[in-house]
């Protein structure tokens, strides 16, 4: 926003001539400038009060400081008898409390809030209490037509300094600016029904008897609870409500542990029942399946039915203490629902995030799930973010915790606005909530609350927060809850009837919490399943004899031709760069002379043939679309016009579409993205690829938590691909290694697959096999960088028209298996230059095995393959260093064949970064291979 700073030094003489220059001609003046002169042009000139409506541009929220000593009366100005500057100090106000009035906001329920130097006093803008009853025109800009200073000055506070402060002075949008303003200064103050007050007080009764019956029932087991932020139980009631009037049919919620139990019984409906079977650990083990997981991290979903008889499907994903873990999880699997159920109308489907103060303050991904917000393959029309700001950490004060004033801050990023708002005042977060749910249908853009309140306990129920908080919790412990906070408000401030029904809900209360005590049980919600949930129900739970063998995967010849063909072509007027063209052409030269499809399009064919047969496929990363390695191109540009060109969206008009997105430069977002997408459907076809396999420790949180267990802790599968290109070619310890190891040891109850391919037919089944399984597994695969272009990764047709994926590949060349002395088994890049050095060396006593998959490890094959070679000494081989790669993997998994290990020496960095160094311990690997 441009600054209005520049004026402040000058003469009053000087701004009265750029006025008489905008009355005779607005365009002839900086375009700034007559922003604000229009803007107050109109208050000063509807002396009549019929025009209501905010100031536009960027006289709305601009900050324009004149400072005391150029205030003197113009007597020039050609509106006679108006104080000129007194208006425009007035108006300067009138901005002061919008960009600033939350800095005085009374949000803190529990200490004074510290003094942010908002510089809002009448003085600053040249004001006294002296001009408190005299009428200025700007009243016109708040909706209040002509009057008194001093009705000016209650309604800013009422509107931006009451219990609630907004943050939005850095929007641009100025549609945006002028909803707001006008939500604000003309609805925000009005009373609310009685309905509603008797909505809000339920919905608090619910949220605080739950705590107080957990209390009560179950004496000092953590179930991290909401006390001191129930208001958040009424909050989340309204988006409900509010987001279906306004056509929403979907919520689905992100939460860390705190209220988590809170949210799932009074919000999504799960019985009290249930939730007391996981307290006393007598769940059945469908409901949590495999090694389960501890009751405040579980997800569940249910259909409510909003209180003007609309159904809303609600979902709470399931998080792991890792806090803002799960915000790309929810946006990703929402991004899935809105393409699979409702036609990518993202109105339908509502993410709701819901925050601790210091994890949205200090966790990056929070920074990562905001800026995917509006890019192309990220968008979901806008997530609400609720924080519950406790105000504290574990231990932690916010002073501590962050630099920013507001563990908000980062919103401003994305230009989204904030509601401060006082968490003791529940009217004042339901009118905020109110206004977000709409903000967000409207514009379809994130917007944030940020509900400031306390934890009445410790970090868990059994920890005392007065070891590092003593004035604090001295405070809380004093502090009557939100209900009774607002229940004594109804009493006081209310009509009969507001008094009656405060009244008639305290003795409900009791009555209720009496019933709870009794175990009375509750009737779950009725629940109808979603297509894509059918979907997954028609699935089922892999056995180790699901991986003796892999599922026919392969496509006719005819298929095949018929998908190559549409790959290879693009519009007549369409101009690829010719080195790409070029490039194109080889490859169908390859295809037709010598029948031969490399990588590149044997992946594309992969993605082809699942689009053709009905299923989506998406893959995003770094620079997917021509592939880091230039491989790729499934997205071509013209070289005249730069439009793209995606050839895998044209073979009919039946096919589903592919989509295909380079991301922003991140892992742990972008990969939770997918995840989640993946989460959504079991239909879809979802891949991430990490530029460099290295680069996927950045998200190393996410693969712990859910890709790894998300299975056995959450019962949910999920078909998600990982390519993580490998391979040891001199490039240094950034670029070689996507940490095998890693994977691997987080391997078991076949809880993932991990493969290291070597030729373009396998790669191709590899992917088809995905959606081929009655079950869903993420698949981990190292992909090749050089090896990308390399002819002994090609394959001929007949590969992809018959068979499917093989997990062993034998060594073709041996006719008489009793030459062979030595078997070296390998996986991946390395294959190729041990067959070159036995090509070379013209070794036929020795058999080259290739595991394409690590795990789950196909021990039949080897065993029947140990047996055929029985007389031969066998050698693990790999260019990882020992302590990486597969090899402790195998020592520990694969026990009835006998063998060595050839690799690096064990190191503490993945890879040497001298070329030199590369070379020399390469071909001393390779050496150590053909002669021991």
């Amino acid at each position: 926003m441009k600054d209005f700073s520049y004026i402040t030094s000058s003469h009053p003489a000087y701004i009265e001539s750029l006025y008489q220059d905008f009355r005779k001609d607005p365009n002839s003046v900086d375009p700034e400038m007559k922003k604000f002169f229009e803007g107050f042009d109109f208050a000063i000139s509807n002396a009549n009060g019929k025009h209501t409506s905010p100031a536009t541009g960027a006289a709305a929220t601009a900050e324009i400081l004149i400072p005391v000593e150029t205030t003197e009366t113009l007597t020039s100005n050609p509106l006679a008898k108006t104080d000129w500057m007194k208006e425009i100090r007035v108006y300067r106000l009138i901005l002061g409390y919008r960009n600033k009035g939350h800095l005085i906001a009374d949000t803190n329920p529990i200490r004074k809030r510290k003094d942010r130097h908002a510089n809002l006093d009448l003085s600053f803008f040249g004001l006294s209490e002296a001009d408190l009853d005299k009428t200025f025109q700007a009243g016109n800009l708040v909706g209040l037509g002509e009057t008194t200073l001093r009705n000016i000055l209650n309604h800013l506070k009422a509107c931006y300094a009451s219990h609630v402060g907004i943050e939005f002075k850095y929007i641009s949008d100025q549609r945006q600016i002028e909803w707001l303003t006008n939500e604000v200064e003309r609805k925000f103050i009005h009373p609310l029904p009685i309905e509603t007050q008797k909505r809000i007080l339920e919905k608090l009764n619910q949220g605080v008897m739950f705590e107080k019956f957990l209390h009560t029932k179950y004496v000092g087991q953590k179930r991290f609870s909401l006390e001191g932020g129930e208001t958040t139980i009424p909050a989340l009631d309204t988006m409900i409500q509010i987001g279906a009037e306004h056509g929403v049919e979907e919520v689905v919620i992100g939460m860390a542990h705190r209220g988590r139990l809170n949210v799932l019984a009074n919000i999504l409906g799960k019985t009290y029942e249930q939730i007391f079977s996981e307290f006393e650990g007598t769940a059945k083990l469908d409901q949590t399946m495999g090694s389960g997981d501890v009751k405040y991290h579980m997800g569940f979903g249910s259909e409510v039915e909003t209180k003007n008889g609309r159904k809303v499907h609600l979902k709470l994903m399931p998080n792991p203490s890792h806090l803002e873990a799960v915000d790309p999880v929810v946006v990703g699997f929402a991004r899935a629902k809105a393409d699979i159920l409702y036609s990518s109308e993202y109105d339908k489907i509502l993410p709701i995030l819901i925050h601790g103060d210091a994890s949205v303050a200090g966790q990056g991904i929070v920074y990562e799930v905001i800026q995917m917000s509006d890019l192309k393959g990220y968008y979901t029309g806008g997530t609400i973010h609720f924080v519950i700001n406790n105000q504290i950490g574990f231990t932690t004060d916010f002073d501590d915790a962050r630099s920013s004033d507001y563990c908000t801050s980062l919103a401003g990023a994305i230009q989204a606005p904030v509601f401060h708002v006082n968490g003791d005042d529940p009217e004042a977060v339901v009118k905020c909530v109110e206004i977000a749910t709409r903000y967000r249908q409207e514009f379809n853009q994130d917007i944030f609350i940020d509900m400031v309140c306390y934890r009445r306990h410790g970090h868990n129920e059994g920890d005392d927060p007065k070891y590092t908080q003593p004035h604090m919790y001295k405070l809380i412990d004093g502090h009557p809850n939100p209900r009774e906070v607002y229940t004594k408000y109804l009493i006081e401030h209310g009509e009969a009837d507001a008094q009656e029904l405060a009244k008639g809900m305290e003795k409900k209360f009791w009555e209720d919490l009496q019933e709870r005590l009794d175990e009375v049980k509750q009737n779950p919600l009725p629940y109808k399943y979603q297509q894509p949930e059918e979907w997954w129900r028609s699935l089922k739970k892999a056995t180790p004899e699901d991986f003796n063998a892999s599922p026919v995967t392969a496509v006719s010849e005819e298929q095949l031709k018929f998908l190559f063909d549409g790959l290879m072509k693009w519009p007549d007027d369409f101009h690829p760069l010719r080195k790409v063209e070029k490039l194109l052409q080889e490859k169908v030269k390859l295809f037709t002379n010598e029948r031969k499809i490399d990588w590149a399009t044997g992946e594309l064919l992969a993605y082809s043939s699942l689009l053709t047969e009905g299923k989506i496929v998406r893959m995003s990363g770094q620079d997917v679309c021509r592939g880091t390695f230039s491989h790729r191109h499934a997205v071509l540009r013209d070289e005249n016009t730069d439009q793209s060109y995606n050839r895998l969206n044209h073979f009919n008009e039946e096919q589903k579409k592919f989509f295909i997105y380079n991301s922003l430069l991140s892992e742990y977002g972008v990969l939770g993205f997918e995840y989640g997408y993946a989460l959504a459907n079991p239909n879809a076809l979802v891949l991430w690829e990490a530029q460099f396999g290295d680069f996927s420790n950045g998200a190393q949180t996410m693969i712990d938590q859910f890709i790894a267990g998300g299975e056995q802790k959450w019962n949910r599968m999920n078909g998600l691909v990982m390519l993580l290109p490998h391979g040891y070619e001199g490039q240094g310890p950034e670029h070689s290694s996507g940490r095998m190891e890693r994977y691997l040891q987080m391997c078991a109850q076949l809880n993932m697959i991990v493969t290291n391919i070597t030729t373009a037919a396998n790669f191709f089944h590899a992917l088809r096999r995905q959606l081929a399984w009655n079950f869903r597994k993420p698949l981990i695969n190292f992909s090749p960088k050089a090896y990308l272009r390399y002819p002994g990764s090609y394959s001929d047709i007949n590969e992809f028209t018959e068979g499917g994926f093989k997990e062993v590949i034998d060594d073709a060349g041996i006719t008489d298996v009793s030459n062979v002395k030595k078997v070296l088994f390998c996986s991946g890049k390395l294959y190729f230059e041990l067959a070159e050095r036995k090509q070379k060396d013209n070794r036929n006593d020795i058999a080259l095995i290739r595991l394409e998959q690590v795990y789950p490890l196909p021990v039949k094959q080897l065993n029947e393959l140990y047996k055929k070679y029985n007389k031969a000494v066998w050698f693990w081989v790999q260019e990882e260093p020992l302590n990486m790669g597969a090899a402790s993997f195998l020592q520990m998994n694969l026990k009835n064949i006998n063998y060595g290990v050839i690799s690096r020496s064990a190191s503490a960095s993945t890879a040497s970064g001298y070329a030199k160094v590369h070379a020399q311990e390469q071909a001393q690997i390779i050496d150590t291979a053909f002669s021991i």
